[in-house]
Order: structure tokens, then C-alpha cells, then sequence
């Protein structure tokens, strides 16, 4: 009997399950899709470094997933608390007809049984079928050859699924017996006729803590933005994430005691319509959820900035490819093995490892004319007597307290103008002339770029190789040697040919394209010089350091793969969270407020007005912490590319674009199904 009433309350009451249905159906669904990907990429035709990069992104989801079920095990929880306060009434004519609080309980289990059953079969379904096409996402990430693919059911994701979840559920059973343990028959007929007493707060208390807040909240977008500067060790980080964090509780708590009594002094705005309802009713639900609002506020800010980064990440590296490694491939290597450093070496070892590259690879047998069809060769000189502190200059003192990451007893990379035009005119980049008192500096790390030109726009000379020079720019020009990902160059001294001391070489560089027209021809190429690497003789040689633009490419499409991954995983669930958490409360406010809305009605309101009051009063609800998050963000999303700046920020709008559509569609859409739902309680009857 109990099951069959279980069976058809569920029936019954599936309208007012929809959401928490949704929910649960879509976080099961979501927790398999990425934890399926291991299997699911186990049919691709990945190289060994391409797996080693799929191991780690499912050693990471793994341990994200914990910390997910977490947050979804809370979601479920909170969820539980409205479905049964929901029902109280129901409850408590259970208990007048005789059913004791052990047969409710028993009910309650039942019906959570069949409710996660229910959704972990179809969430299961769904994650199944999803995850098929995130293994198309996969094979274009890691530009994989799809012709194994096929479709694939993961065991190992299911069952972690199946634990997970049957744990969630198991916890929430516990959960349901102890709530209904603890009621009281005259609460449970009458706790909807009781509303929640709101406080009304000193009104120039909460104007002293918002400005106080507000002013916090300045300090901490100041703090990782232009003051970035000041936090150059992990843990004062976290200086600002402390601010932002309590300024917003205490900016929500101020609030929820101006909001009504600003509105009430605009008597027009206060008095019109429906609004005095709508913001008392607003004014008592944020009054009650000050820190759910903060922590909704600061999952939405994090959704947000994981979502636009990750995905800007992503775009980034696919983007600088191009521009950063032009060229197939670079070797670097150094030669400055003089008597200092020769201790244990032989004559002819020590000769050998004073080679070029170019001679180093012929040397051991690989044919650098018939390989490559163009390369460049290059020598880049260092000299203690010209360090950073010496190129700031006068500066040093200023910029170190600016930028205290800095590390001024570096020696400056210096290269021969020509030399350096000779990678420009491969490369494609801007090519240079210098006069012998002149010298330049060539960059593209953007944090480096800002220090030097603080130094340049003074004119600041700089003493090399017994010669005075002075700057030929004002500010640093764009280029770099090193094939790279991302924007890696710091800044290279760019001097005339013919004031170098060739006694301070340090490092050769050989750069070459390769004598080859399609990828597996390129690969071939590659694999050859592999196998010098891994020969027993190259010890004698010490063989250069080696990185070619399909090592890069891989390495872009990895670390691409794992931030987005990442970002997608926590940006979605915590989106999930923050819009199920409000949907849920609005739900309950709306079941609790059914008498008040009858009673509107009764005195003259029409269901248009009615309903309008409703879309407001929800609406308001939803966009609060929304708004805040977005102020949050601007500020959030600019740190993310001052900390990233070397990955570049190519795909900033693109990926901000999709973070919008992301909140639309899911913020958006449980916003709108909860107008709907809402609106369909306030006009049942009792």
C-alpha cells in the first residue's frame, strides 16, 4: 500500500517534481559524460604523448568529480528540504488519520528511491548518448583520426556514477527520516498560514556597511587589476578572494534592509500596482538568504570566469600557433663549454659540445640540406656586465617596487641585428637596421613589455662590450626567436653586427623547415631526429635542445583540452547549482504565499497584473545575484588574462560570448520554468 502511495503522490505531484527531476537527470548526466572519457577516447588513434595527456585530464576530472558530488549531494539536499515542506499539509493529514512518523518516513524513502531511480536511468541515457559526441570534441582537440570511433558504453563511469549517486540519495533518506522525526502535527497543518518575521534593520547601520563594503570591494578589484603588482606570492592572492567574498555577504545583508526602505520613501514607485507586495516579498526572501545570495553570487562569478577563461585558453593556443611557431622546427644549444666548466671532460668531448647544431647533427649523421628546405643559424650572447638591473638603469628602484616578481640579476640575452633579421625574414616578422651607438629591445611577453618600456621612453643607455649605446625606439618592438604556444619572450638586446664579442657566445640556434610537403612526410622527418636523440652517441655532442612545431601543436591541444574540460565541468555544475537553489526556494515561496495571492485576488486584481507581480518578483530575485557577479567578473576576467598573459587573450570575446549563451540557456531557462511552475502553484487550489 505505502508503495502504491508513493507511486501516485509522485504521479500526482510530478509538475511540482519537474525541476528537482531536471536537476538530477541533468547533473547524472553531465558527471557520466566526463567520466566516460577515458573510454570513450580509447578507440582514437592517439600518439603516446597524446595518452599520457588523456591520463592526466582523467586523473584531474577524477578528483574534480569529488569535489562535484559534493556540491550535487548539497543540491540534493536543499532540493529535499522544499519537497517536503511542500508537502506538510499532506503530512499532517497522514498523522491525523493515524499514520505514524515511521510510515511517513518509510514513504519518503520509497519515493526517493523511485525518484533516483528514475533519474539516474535517464540521466544515464542522456550521459550515454552525450557522451558520444564529447568524443568528436576530444578527436578535434587532440586532432585525432576518427576512423576507429565507435559507440562506446563506459562501465567505469557508470558505476562511479551509480556510487556516487546511491551514496547522494542513501544520505538524503537519512536526511528526510530526521526532518520528519522532528515534526509536530500542528506545524505541519498549519506552518503555511506562518510567515517569516522580517527584520527591519537600522537603516544608517546598513548605509555605513554598504559604503564600507563597497569600498572593500574597490580595494579588491584594485588589488587584481592594476595593482596586481603587490601579490606577487601565491598566498596574498588570497587577500583579495577574502575581501570579495565577505564585502559581498555584507553588501547582500545591507541590502536586504535598504532595498524596501528606499523604495518606500518613492511613494509613486512604492504604491503602484502590485510593487509594495513584490518588494516586500523580495525584501523578506533575501532578508532570510543573505549567505545562500552571497555564495549563489560568488558560484555564479566563478562560473563565469571559468567558463570565459577556459574556453579563451583554448582559443588562444589554437590561435598562436600560427603566429608563435612559424617554423617546423628548432634546435638551441649551448656552447659555452670553456675552461670554467670543462672539469671531467675530454678534449674531444668538450670540442664536440662547442659545436654548432648544424655541425652537431651532421656530425652524427643526419643530412641538414636534404632534410630541411630552409633554415636560419644564430648565435645569442650573454655577459654578467649587462644584467636586467643594468638595462633599467636608473629605473630599477621604481619598477622592482611595481613589479616585485622581477628578477634583476638575470643576464640579457644580446643577438646581432642581422642574425636576428635572418629569423625575422623566416618568421615573417619586421625586420631591423641598427647604427653602432644604437641598440633595441625585441619582445612579446606583455608583463615584460610594459617594465622595458617604462626604461626606454627616458632613453636610458646602457654600457656593452666597452661601447655606450642609447635606445633607437621608445618602447620595445614586437618579435621573439623561440618557437613557442604562447608569448614567451621577456626581451632580447638587439645590438650592430659589429660591436659583438664572439668570446661571450653562449647558445646556438638552428631553425629550419623541413623538406616536406604533408604531415606524415614532416613525421618522418621528426622521428629521424628522435632517433638521434635516443642514439648512445649523443652523449659525446651534447645535442641540442629540440622543439618542433607538432610537439607544440600537441601540447597546445592538451593543455586546450584540459582547461576546457575543467571549465566546462565546474562552470556548468556550478551554474546548475546557483540556478536550481533559487528555482527551488522561489518554489517554495510561491507554495507558501498561495493564501496571499488568493487574497489579492479577491480584492480586485486581475491574473495579468498578478502574474506580472510574479515575473517581477522572480525576476528580481534571479538577476540580484547575477548583477553582482557580472560587476564581479569584469574585474574577475581581467585578472584571468593578466595572469594568462602569456597564453594571450585572442579568444576572449568569442569565449565571453559563449559564457553568455551558456547562462541564457541554462540560468535563463530555469528561470522561465520557474515563472511557469510558479505560476501554475499560485493558482491551485486548496
Amino acid at each position: 500500500m505505502l508503495y502504491k502511495l508513493s507511486f501516485k503522490n509522485i504521479k500526482k505531484s510530478f509538475k511540482d517534481y519537474a525541476i528537482y527531476f531536471f536537476t538530477l537527470i541533468l547533473g547524472v548526466a553531465i558527471f557520466y559524460v566526463f567520466n566516460a572519457i577515458e573510454s570513450q577516447t580509447v578507440l582514437l588513434d592517439l600518439n603516446s604523448s597524446q595518452h599520457d595527456l588523456i591520463e592526466l585530464l582523467v586523473n584531474m576530472l577524477s578528483g574534480v568529480s569529488v569535489f562535484v558530488s559534493f556540491i550535487l549531494g548539497f543540491l540534493i539536499i536543499y532540493a529535499s528540504r522544499f519537497l517536503i515542506k511542500r508537502r506538510n499539509k499532506e503530512f499532517g493529514i497522514y498523522m491525523t488519520l493515524g499514520m505514524g512518523k515511521r510510515k511517513i518516513s518509510l514513504i519518503l524513502f520509497i519515493e526517493t528511491l523511485l525518484i533516483g531511480g528514475i533519474s539516474l536511468a535517464v540521466g544515464l541515457g542522456l550521459g550515454v548518448l552525450a557522451s558520444q559526441f564529447m568524443s568528436l570534441l576530444v578527436s578535434n582537440l587532440f586532432e585525432a583520426d576518427m576512423t576507429k570511433f565507435e559507440f562506446v558504453f563506459s562501465t567505469s563511469a557508470c558505476t562511479k556514477t551509480l556510487i556516487y549517486f546511491g551514496i547522494m540519495y542513501l544520505l538524503v533518506m537519512i536526511f528526510n527520516t530526521i526532518i520528519v522525526s522532528k515534526c509536530r502535527l500542528i506545524e505541519l497543518l498549519h506552518g503555511s498560514k506562518k510567515s517569516e518575521e522580517v527584520k527591519v534593520k537600522n537603516p544608517y547601520i546598513c548605509i555605513i556597511v554598504f559604503l564600507i563594503s563597497c569600498l572593500i570591494l574597490g580595494r579588491a578589484y584594485y588589488l587584481v587589476t592594476d595593482g596586481i603588482g603587490e601579490l606577487y606570492k601565491f598566498e596574498q592572492i588570497l587577500i583579495p578572494i577574502a575581501m570579495g567574498s565577505i564585502s559581498t555577504f555584507f553588501i547582500f545583508w545591507s541590502l536586504s534592509g535598504l532595498i524596501l526602505k528606499l523604495v518606500m520613501s518613492i511613494r509613486g514607485l512604492y504604491y503602484k500596482g502590485l510593487n509594495s507586495f513584490v518588494l516586500r516579498q523580495f525584501s523578506s526572501k533575501i532578508n532570510t538568504m543573505v549567505f545562500s545570495m552571497s555564495v549563489i553570487c560568488i558560484m555564479l562569478f566563478i562560473t563565469i570566469c571559468v567558463l570565459s577563461s577556459s574556453l579563451s585558453i583554448k582559443n588562444s593556443l589554437n590561435a598562436n600557433l600560427d603566429v608563435l611557431a612559424p617554423a617546423d622546427i628548432e634546435f638551441m644549444k649551448s656552447v659555452d663549454f670553456n675552461s670554467e666548466n670543462s672539469v671531467g671532460y675530454s678534449e674531444e668531448t668538450l670540442s664536440n659540445f662547442n659545436l654548432s647544431s648544424k655541425e652537431t647533427l651532421e656530425r652524427l649523421g643526419f643530412d641538414v640540406e636534404e632534410n630541411f628546405k630552409e633554415y636560419v643559424e644564430l648565435d645569442v650572447y650573454n655577459t654578467p656586465k649587462l644584467t636586467l638591473r643594468d638595462t633599467l638603469g636608473s629605473k630599477v628602484d621604481y619598477l622592482l617596487k611595481q613589479f616585485k616578481f622581477l628578477n634583476v640579476r638575470t643576464e640579457e640575452d644580446i643577438l646581432a641585428v642581422s642574425d636576428y633579421n635572418k629569423v625575422a625574414r623566416l618568421y615573417g616578422l619586421e625586420e631591423f637596421s641598427l647604427e653602432e651607438d644604437e641598440y633595441m629591445i625585441v619582445a612579446d611577453f606583455e608583463p615584460m613589455y610594459r617594465v622595458r618600456n617604462e626604461v626606454l621612453k627616458t632613453g636610458e643607455t646602457i654600457s656593452l662590450f666597452g661601447h655606450t649605446l642609447k635606445p633607437k625606439y621608445s618602447e620595445c618592438q614586437n618579435g621573439f626567436i623561440e618557437l613557442s604556444s604562447n608569448n614567451i619572450n621577456g626581451g632580447i638586446v638587439l645590438v650592430a653586427d659589429s660591436i659583438v664579442d664572439s668570446s661571450y657566445k653562449k647558445k646556438n640556434y638552428l631553425i629550419a623547415n623541413y623538406n616536406a610537403k604533408t604531415k606524415e612526410e614532416k613525421i618522418a622527418i621528426e622521428n629521424k631526429i628522435k632517433d638521434l636523440i635516443n642514439s648512445e652517441n649523443v652523449k659525446e655532442y651534447n645535442f641540442p635542445n629540440t622543439s618542433s612545431r607538432l610537439e607544440i601543436a600537441e601540447a597546445s591541444g592538451g593543455l586546450g583540452a584540459l582547461v576546457t574540460f575543467l571549465g566546462l565541468y565546474l562552470g556548468i555544475i556550478f551554474l546548475i547549482s546557483s540556478a536550481a537553489i533559487l528555482a527551488l526556494k522561489e518554489l517554495s515561496e510561491s507554495a507558501d504565499n498561495k493564501e496571499r495571492y488568493m487574497m489579492i485576488r479577491k480584492l480586485g486584481a486581475d491574473e495579468s497584473i498578478i502574474n506580472r507581480s510574479l515575473f517581477r518578483q522572480i525576476g528580481i530575485f534571479f538577476m540580484a545575484p547575477l548583477i553582482l557577479a557580472l560587476i564581479h567578473s569584469i574585474f574577475g576576467i581581467k585578472f584571468c588574462t593578466i595572469i594568462l598573459e602569456g597564453l594571450g587573450t585572442n579568444g576572449l570575446l568569442p569565449s565571453i560570448i559563449m559564457t553568455g549563451v551558456f547562462l541564457l540557456l541554462i540560468y535563463g531557462g530555469y528561470f522561465l520554468v520557474t515563472y511557469i511552475s510558479s505560476k501554475r502553484i499560485i493558482r491551485q487550489k486548496f
